[in-house]
């Protein structure tokens, strides 16, 4: 049975013990997801309403767009937990002598590039989510506007957590080009999200005054 499968008890159970997986980078997934679901959840109340007619065609794609995010931050669950794998058989390699050293951080250096690739993909998924529900504060149905607010904090969070598992990756990195451009990436697409996500929170709040 595949993680995302799980009962919500069994994941919290499993991300409270000291398996290594669930972490931080299955939460960002799972929080994700949780975030998007909310932008299908604000579509389904708000699709077929009169009172909303006018976006009846945005409505429709983003459920379908927010469905897709879904699925993939859901897979990102378990591909974080198997992406870890190859990285922690390397911490059990021997380093005794200069060619081992030598094996080894060559092992190092290609499973760091496998464990960074999750939660850098959280993150990229989780910005286009947010895109969503930035749409859906004026054409969801203001019955579920909160929702709109709970979501993009959700996929905050997940941006957020996805970047710290990415930095505790790069700095292990040798290839300083390759963790040059990845910074420089992911930091200005965070910054532009959170800056998002606030503005988000702040219309709804806003709303609900």
């Amino acid at each position: 049975m595949s993680i995302a499968e799980w009962s919500c008890g069994k994941f919290l159970d499993e991300t409270f013990s000291k398996a290594p997986a669930p972490g931080g980078g299955g939460v960002a997934a799972m929080v994700g997801g949780l975030g998007t679901a909310l932008a299908g959840m604000v579509c389904n109340l708000t699709a077929g309403k009169k009172k909303y007619a006018a976006y009846e065609a945005d409505i429709a794609r983003i459920t379908d767009e927010a469905r897709k995010m879904m699925d993939e931050l859901t897979a990102l669950i378990d591909k974080d937990a198997e992406n870890f794998v190859p990285l922690s058989k390397v911490y059990g390699l021997p380093a005794n002598t200069d060619e081992e050293k030598k094996i080894k951080q060559e092992k190092m250096q290609a499973a760091l590039l496998v464990a960074i690739s999750a939660p850098i993909e959280i993150m990229k998924i989780a910005y286009k989510a947010i895109k969503l529900h930035e749409e859906l504060v004026e054409k969801g149905s203001t019955l579920a506007v909160s929702d709109v607010g709970c979501g993009v904090i959700c996929l905050k969070a997940a941006m957020e957590c996805g970047w710290l598992n990415v930095k505790i990756n790069l700095k292990s990195i040798t290839d300083a080009a390759y963790v040059e451009k990845t910074r420089a990436e992911l930091s200005a697409m965070l910054a532009d999200g959170e800056k998002l996500c606030d503005d988000i929170y702040n219309r709804v709040a806003a709303k609900l005054d």
